[in-house]
């Protein structure tokens, strides 16, 4: 049997074996065990052969209510849900859940990745609600990283001056429409391209392939 390796993708070798996936959530409050989950999107990327990030297949859902979640009003105030509109064709967190996964599991099978990792504006809000369903609802093949994330609000401070997702955008000139904003697909979508654009113009700086650059001895 060869020992050859197959080479790794461009997407592996830029983020270290991980597959960034931009989520967002509209939730009933803040509080990840009690708080219902309301409405929840996933962006995933693609990787051209020139290593430039861009959006790829976007993944939403709304969401009932897990049974004795909580609702605080000023949050549905906020977004503007109501999480009883029969409109809203909403689903179950372990339906929706187990059919983004298998399309996040089918990505990190292409690019050769080894996990998934979080990408989100303050992501560690997504990120917990995200594993709070994940462990309500007992799922075992989570393809995300159980506690890393890329945080856009941190990355924009960085490269932008900026942390709120609209001012990154402005500044970054991705358009942002602030009347449909606190969706969850329309602010995944935003937090996406702001991701790629932070990201491509780190490259086009030159900061990668920075990690495999010859190391410059001293004369």
């Amino acid at each position: 049997m060869s020992d050859d390796k197959q080479p790794k993708s461009l997407m592996a070798q830029r983020f270290r074996g991980f597959l960034p996936v931009v989520v967002d959530v509209e939730t009933g409050g803040f509080n990840a065990r009690t708080d219902a989950l309301l409405e929840i999107a996933m962006v995933t990327l693609r990787m051209d052969d020139d290593g430039y990030l861009h959006p790829d297949e976007t993944l939403s859902a709304n969401i009932h209510p897990f049974d004795g979640a909580n609702l605080e009003q000023e949050a549905l105030d906020f977004t503007g849900i109501d999480p009883f509109d029969p409109e809203r064709d909403a689903e179950f967190e372990i339906d929706v859940l187990s059919e983004m996964f298998q399309t996040i599991r089918r990505d990190i099978k292409k690019y050769g990745c080894n996990r998934a990792v979080l990408v989100g504006h303050n992501a560690h809000f997504d990120h917990g609600f995200l594993r709070a369903a994940v462990d309500r609802n007992d799922i075992k093949r989570d393809p995300f990283h159980p506690f890393s994330s890329f945080d856009t609000a941190s990355i924009a401070a960085i490269a932008l001056g900026q942390t709120v997702l609209a001012k990154s955008c402005k500044t970054a000139g991705i358009d942002f429409d602030n009347n449909s904003a606190h969706s969850a697909e329309y602010d995944t979508y935003k937090t996406a391209e702001l991701f790629c654009y932070i990201v491509n113009r780190y490259k086009d700086l030159g900061g990668w392939p920075l990690a495999n650059a010859p190391l410059v001895e001293d004369d």
